[in-house]
């Protein structure tokens, strides 16, 4: 789940301070765009607005908070007639053509939140259709259509087809699957068992702590909205020539547990600067962890975001909050008293007032019923080194255990 918002991103504008907590700052409004109605943070949207519009919702849904319609609503009307998202649309009654840059994730992640809030089957639809129109023929999914497949895209799809009700696992491309196409991104046990976000241009894999997070999720055919602890055992890695989905998961899961272990969180490597605390991806690296070996297992890196980042959170925003409500409420915590901050109050409070909101605490089973190629090229470069992350995000940077 990844505060990422687009591989297109908040890097662009992100402003990184050097005193402690190094976070990264939500980007300032652009004197030439205007903060819609409806969407949730005062920070210039053009690289996140779907996004961290869709994250809030999911999370809110996730508490038990109805959401305003006119939030639903600004979501609902980002869509385009094909029925892809781009990151923003800053005049939605203006048709779609080549130069909006649609994108899979801000699509997959748009399905998770309309599917929560109901009532937008017709919209869903179009998306997942369009989604499936642009799976690659190695069973997965790159962020821009016809761009490579990647472990956070990919598993970002998944997470929306499942949503929409659909079997992932029949969703195949010359007959690859989603799940095929991650398993082929697992590296030995030898190197951890980590993911790879992608292959480098000489097919070299390269473990990668937030890919390797959004793929455990994503092999447990679990997202957003469904994402929940399990009770399996916390096996060691085990090779296999054709490792089944969930032992490929269980052996991201003990990669991701080394990872934390020293720490509590994991660590980015910002140019020009001493490693720092990621913040968002220790967040992804809850949920998987919990989704995989259970909530006793996620512990403690949920305890250090417990204590560490209320600072990361308030300067990152709306995405931020919904992120660590997501993984409070996976593994255990409270979204209502985390380190003593009431994430849920603050969430609802960057945007429009919601319709319904609880104030207790929710029980645990809470749930109810084509752009230009050089651009997204930079922007994706822009995304290494930013110190937040969502689990289906997308980026491809080093990242250090």
């Amino acid at each position: 789940m990844n505060v990422r918002r687009s591989a297109a991103v908040l890097a662009a504008t992100a402003v990184f301070g050097t005193a402690a907590p190094a976070v990264a700052a939500s980007p300032s409004p652009s004197p030439s765009v205007v903060i819609p109605e409806g969407l949730y943070g005062d920070g210039d949207p053009t690289y996140d607005g779907v996004w961290r519009q869709s994250s809030a919702l999911i999370a809110q849904h996730r508490v038990k908070v109805r959401p305003a319609a006119q939030a639903i609503s600004w979501l609902a009307g980002q869509q385009c007639a094909n029925g892809a998202f781009a990151a923003f649309r800053a005049d939605p009654a203006k048709a779609c053509d080549s130069k909006v840059m649609v994108d899979t994730n801000s699509t997959a992640v748009a399905v998770q939140a309309l599917s929560a809030v109901g009532g937008h089957q017709d919209e869903i639809d179009k998306a997942t259709t369009w989604l499936q129109s642009m799976q690659n023929k190695d069973g997965g999914w790159g962020y821009t259509p016809g761009g490579a497949s990647d472990a956070n895209s990919t598993a970002v799809v998944i997470g929306a087809l499942g949503a929409a009700g659909q079997d992932v696992a029949t969703v195949v491309h010359e007959g690859k699957s989603p799940f095929d196409a991650l398993k082929k991104l697992a590296l030995p046990c030898a190197k951890g068992g980590a993911f790879a976000y992608q292959p480098d241009k000489k097919g070299k894999l390269t473990a990668n702590a937030d890919a390797t997070a959004a793929a455990v999720v994503g092999l447990r055919s679990m997202n957003m909205l469904s994402a929940e602890a399990d009770t399996r055992p916390e096996d060691t890695c085990a090779d296999a020539p054709n490792p089944t989905e969930e032992q490929a998961a269980a052996n991201g899961a003990a990669y991701l547990a080394q990872a934390v272990q020293k720490d509590g969180h994991l660590k980015t490597a910002l140019p020009g600067s001493e490693d720092q605390p990621d913040y968002g991806n220790t967040a992804d690296a809850v949920v998987a962890l919990a989704v995989q070996r259970g909530a006793k297992a996620a512990q403690k890196p949920l305890k250090w975001l417990e204590k560490n980042s209320a600072a990361w959170a308030e300067q990152s925003g709306p995405a931020a909050y919904a992120q660590l409500i997501i993984a409070a409420d996976v593994a255990g915590g409270d979204p209502r008293d985390f380190g003593g901050t009431n994430l849920v109050e603050q969430l609802n409070a960057t945007g429009p007032t919601p319709q319904k909101a609880s104030a207790e605490k929710p029980a645990a089973d809470s749930g109810d019923g084509s752009g230009n190629a050089v651009w997204w090229t930079v922007a994706a470069g822009l995304v290494a080194g930013v110190g937040i992350g969502f689990l289906f995000s997308g980026r491809r940077k080093k990242q250090q255990p």
